[in-house]
């Protein structure tokens, strides 16, 4: 039996509608999150395929993880801290175009976040909850549910990639993106899979 590691992404709150950096604050999801979180239920469910329940359930310990978890139907075993958000330190709950006024071209790929996390250290939490859910996959599928861009530097470790490289890597609120490998190689089976498909 093939297994395989999905990432569920929260559902819309109001600084991720209005593009506002979002690492510790913990900010409830909106009406729209809230639907969004249920049919990515039901999208997961069909993604996988089974009845049977995943072998983990783990999420960031922020409401709009948990709340997310809750309404997409999940059992969750634990939080952890772990798969808490990107700290964007002095760049929290302000956005792309505003930090590009004092930093011209700035992104959170390729540019540094005062007061915040460094691309290493986001790159080391990746790496530490893969090394956990591999424990756990030749067991059954292991679902995620947390944040953009840090599921995003998880895909990139997951492939082995430098954390830069979740810039390729489109995550939209609520979306779905299943993991796998093909003869032991890492794979990206499906990525972004919004929460009305399949």
């Amino acid at each position: 039996m093939s297994t395989h590691l999905y990432l569920l992404r929260h559902g819309q709150t109001e600084w991720s509608e209005s593009g506002r950096h979002t690492g510790r604050t913990d900010i409830e999801l909106t009406p729209e999150g809230e639907q969004q979180a249920r049919r990515a239920g039901a999208t997961l469910a069909r993604l996988r395929g089974t009845d049977q329940a995943p072998a983990l359930v783990l999420t960031s310990p922020r409401q709009r993880a948990t709340r997310t978890a809750a309404l997409a139907g999940l059992e969750v075993n634990a939080t952890t801290e772990d798969l808490a958000e990107w700290d964007y330190g002095d760049y929290e709950g302000i956005t792309t175009p505003q930090i590009r006024e004092r930093v011209p071209g700035w992104t959170v790929w390729s540019h540094p976040m005062p007061g915040g996390e460094t691309h290493a250290e986001v790159q080391e939490r990746a790496r530490k909850v893969l090394g956990e859910v591999r424990k756990i996959l030749p067991g059954g599928d292991v679902v995620l549910v947390g944040h953009g861009h840090f599921s995003r530097v998880l895909i990139a470790a997951w492939l082995g990639l430098a954390p830069d490289q979740g810039v390729h890597f489109g995550l939209d609120p609520a979306g779905i993106c299943q993991l796998g490998d093909e003869r032991g190689d890492p794979q990206v089976r499906r990525l972004n899979v919004p929460a009305w498909e399949v």
